[in-house]
């Protein structure tokens, strides 16, 4: 049967569907725009988005499992829910869908307190379902590259607790690995949540650290203070979306992202290998 990923031209999205691909599963994504798809191998692409319902419920024609990714937007919860809907219309019960960290207690953050209303679906219309709780995205470090490399300051309000970075591309192939698991397996299985999350639980001054031993100079830490942050952040999208980034750049620093005992063992189990580190990614993105 095939596998129907929604959310594929973005940053987990598109790793999602080359996993796939290189596990010989067959693969429909549905996009906006099929000239920005850009997919190499064996591919269906239907245009559409999450609001189309004709294109939706044609993409769901002959899917047994969805991978649902769908982005912060202003009506995020109203896509989430039409999408389970029809999914569930069409007869696909399998889903893999990609929530947030603590989704369930950072319920005062727009986009965490949407992801943890959808879970809830999953498991009030009974689903077979993957919930996948990632930390915050390493290569959300690439928005503020320039103004650590130019004014010498990391300025994202990380905190004191620690943030638990993950890579993207070790979400995606977790989330693969369980559509493969959920679309080969011969009955329905039980809901499972699974955070993802990285190999080093980092603070705000331990991230400033590690880009001053990569760059060879000082890189200060900016603080915990939001407010500048999220005046930054309204230069590069929406007013209400930089304040929802402040609102969760909060979260960080009240609560941190850490990860719970035995996840990172469990996620190395399941990648067989280690865990990509943020320090890593730093050295490429630097360079």
């Amino acid at each position: 049967m095939t596998i129907l990923v929604t959310g594929a031209t973005g940053r987990v999205g598109r790793n999602v569907v080359e996993q796939l691909t290189k596990r010989g599963a067959n693969v429909r994504v549905l996009t906006r725009d099929p000239a920005k798809a850009n997919i190499n191998g064996n591919v269906e692409v239907v245009k559409g988005d999450l609001l189309d319902l004709d294109a939706l419920r044609s993409a769901f024609i002959g899917v047994r499992t969805l991978f649902l990714l769908n982005a912060v937007t202003g009506d995020e919860f109203t896509q989430a829910l039409i999408t389970l809907n029809v999914a569930r219309e069409s007869g696909v019960e399998r889903v893999v869908y990609l929530s947030v960290f603590d989704a369930d207690r950072a319920v005062n953050v727009p986009h965490f307190a949407v992801k943890y209303g959808a879970e809830r679906m999953l498991e009030a219309m009974g689903f077979s379902a993957t919930i996948l709780r990632p930390t915050y995205f390493i290569d959300n470090e690439v928005m503020i590259r320039d103004v650590i490399l130019n004014h010498g300051i990391y300025p994202m309000p990380i905190g004191a607790k620690g943030v638990a970075m993950v890579d993207a591309r070790d979400i995606a192939e977790v989330a693969a690995i369980e559509l493969i698991r959920r679309d080969t397996a011969p009955g329905k299985l039980p809901i499972e949540t699974i955070n993802i999350v990285g190999p080093d639980t980092l603070t705000g001054a331990d991230l400033a650290a590690i880009w001053t031993e990569v760059l060879g100079r000082p890189i200060a830490y900016g603080g915990d203070e939001p407010s500048g942050f999220e005046t930054n952040m309204g230069t590069l999208m929406p007013k209400w979306m930089a304040y929802e980034m402040r609102l969760m750049a909060e979260r960080y620093v009240s609560d941190g992202m850490i990860p719970e005992a035995g996840d990172v063992e469990r996620l190395t189990k399941l990648l067989d290998r280690p865990l990509r580190t943020y320090r890593d990614y730093v050295v490429g993105l630097a360079g």
